[in-house]
């Protein structure tokens, strides 16, 4: 029998291939796994039941267990867009190895968009009820444990492989290159090595990380990240730029000795691409492996070059923090302007965070004010429009307003609350399921609980994100009596001659300073309008607010 809601349809299919990097070292298995072959099986298939093939959805060298594939979000956006109404795949591990997101797809995702999913090996058809789908959820669920005990095998095979001194790394270190005859074996780069060398003997020779920055960037040499051709990130802010953390990484890395340092990260876990440090006592080390580009004499002394430079600054602690402090923000880099008191000159000052760390390199610009007549600037021109907006305040509007917003969000947050409850009902019914197969013997105990403790694993995240829902709904609510004590905050700050931190914090959201001295403050709530002026240089004497004075 055909499930109805799929009756009467044309089959528009994109048949979905995936082959990972485990896959494609598999010998015995490559001619029935690579992705020709995969192609060529479901492409008979869509022939032969004589369905219309829209799109063929490829994943070279991906994982099973994580669903960010290029391939697969293609082909969820054109089932978002009525594009196609069937999806094919040669076996259930192909569509994924995770048991739980695998298990949602075809029991949630695939059902509530209209979607016939079919696997070819397993004779899974959803659309029709038959014998053979009902042992799908037992196939995920191995598929699941099969990566993970995949994982650990590999991870035991490189670990092997770092114990014996051989390089396990997808690219080597800069100024090494893999040995043609022995990929395990680091032999020094000809175009990288000599400026590894030299960067060494500049520090020995007393040059400063600063100054070797700025020399290889006036030489146009190469950076690590652009001789490798590393994708830009956020955390990459100059890819072929020298720096001073670049150049004290190098400086740093015990590597170059010809000791192999490995295992220094690793992964949270076989589905998380998220990676840890490790403490130094757990890395692999393996000495003599290969040819040092530096001598451990000379590698020894840059290192404690290091430590003798280290200045113990005592932490200042206690002190009250300024009134317009952590508000100031930088609008060429996005950084905070950092407020400094100049023990020396006696006044406080304020500067870009990112450019005070490192001028030489012009990731910023200069940004510097006498912080006492800035702020004295600031808390006039927020007098004269705070002023204006108590004259024209008209609370019934403005409640209208928030009440307004504070409803919009609460909707947004309801769905994501709703949509997490669906996700979780499916964990329970899976674990509800496993416990029937473990009872009637379809699974081991052992089995059941590897199993269970990743449900478990996920039910306790999809709680915790419920909760933490709930309290931002209650947030949102409690917004609609912020304002009446914000108008009455707004009403103290003309009463003061010179307000609070806490009265400003309440009020201001941020202060934004370009580098021509254009200044813009925006307020909470977008309640009141945003301040913008240029400062002035009144050229008032240096030490007016001097501690001494």
């Amino acid at each position: 029998m055909n499930n109805t809601y799929l009756n009467g349809l044309d089959f528009n299919v994109g048949i979905y291939i995936r082959l990972s990097q485990e896959d494609k070292d598999k010998k015995y298995e490559s001619d029935s796994e690579s992705v020709i072959n995969q192609k060529e099986l479901l492409r008979n298939y869509v022939k032969n039941n004589n369905f219309n093939l829209v799109k063929e959805y490829v994943d070279d060298g991906f994982s099973g267990t994580d669903f960010e594939r290029p391939g697969f979000k293609s082909l969820l956006e054109d089932i978002n867009n009525k594009k196609i109404n069937c999806v094919i795949v040669k076996d259930l591990s192909r569509l994924g190895r995770d048991h739980v997101m695998t298990g949602y797809y075809i029991e949630t995702f695939f059902p509530e968009n209209n979607i016939r999913f079919i696997s070819i090996l397993e004779s899974y058809d959803s659309f029709k009820n038959q014998a053979s789908n009902d042992s799908s959820t037992f196939i995920i669920a191995c598929n699941d444990y099969y990566s993970k005990q995949n994982s650990i095998k590999i991870r035991n095979v490189l670990n092997e492989k770092r114990k014996s001194g051989k390089f396990v790394g997808s690219l080597p270190c800069y100024g090494y290159m893999r040995d043609p005859e022995d990929k395990g074996h680091l032999i020094p780069n000809p175009e990288t090595a000599p400026i590894v060398k030299k960067i060494f003997k500049w520090r020995a020779d007393g040059v400063g990380p600063t100054e070797i920055a700025t020399r290889l960037n006036n030489n146009n040499v190469p950076t690590p990240s652009g001789y490798k051709k590393t994708n830009f990130s956020s955390r990459l802010i100059d890819r072929d730029t020298w720096n001073i953390s670049t150049v004290k990484k190098i400086l740093t890395n015990r590597i170059y000795t010809g000791d192999m340092v490995q295992h220094t990260q690793t992964k949270v876990n076989y589905k998380s691409k998220k990676k840890i440090n490790l403490d130094e006592s757990l890395w692999m080390i393996v000495e003599n492996t290969h040819e040092p580009l530096v001598d451990k004499t000379t590698f020894e002394y840059v290192q404690s070059l290091r430590k003798r430079y280290t200045r113990n600054v005592p932490i200042k602690i206690g002190r009250e923090k300024r009134i317009l402090e952590g508000k100031l923000f930088c609008k060429e880099c996005g950084n905070r302007l950092s407020v400094y008191y100049r023990k020396k000159q006696e006044y406080w000052s304020i500067n870009c965070n990112r450019y005070s760390r490192d001028p030489k390199r012009g990731r910023c610009s200069s940004h510097f004010f006498p912080y006492d007549y800035l702020e004295g600037q600031i808390l006039e021109k927020i007098d004269e429009s705070v002023s204006a907006f108590i004259k024209e305040l008209n609370i019934d509007e403005l409640n209208k307003e928030v009440i307004k917003t504070i409803y919009k969000q609460t909707q947004s947050v309801d769905k994501k609350i709703s949509d997490l409850n669906k996700e979780k009902e499916q964990i329970l019914n899976r674990l509800s399921n496993l416990y029937n197969d473990r009872c009637e013997g379809i699974i081991t105990g052992v089995l059941y609980k590897e199993l269970s403790l990743e449900s478990e694993k996920k039910l306790n995240k999809i709680n915790e994100s419920i909760k933490n829902e709930e309290i931002k709904k209650l947030n949102i609510k409690n917004k609609s009596a912020i304002l009446p004590n914000y108008t009455k905050r707004i009403k103290e700050l003309l009463d003061l001659k010179k307000p609070k931190k806490s009265l400003i914090d309440t009020l201001i959201d941020t202060i934004v300073i370009d580098e021509q001295r254009n200044i813009c403050i925006k307020f909470k709530y977008d309640v009141i309008s945003n301040i913008k002026f240029k400062y002035e240089n009144r050229n008032l004497p240096r030490n007016l607010h001097s501690p001494k004075n």
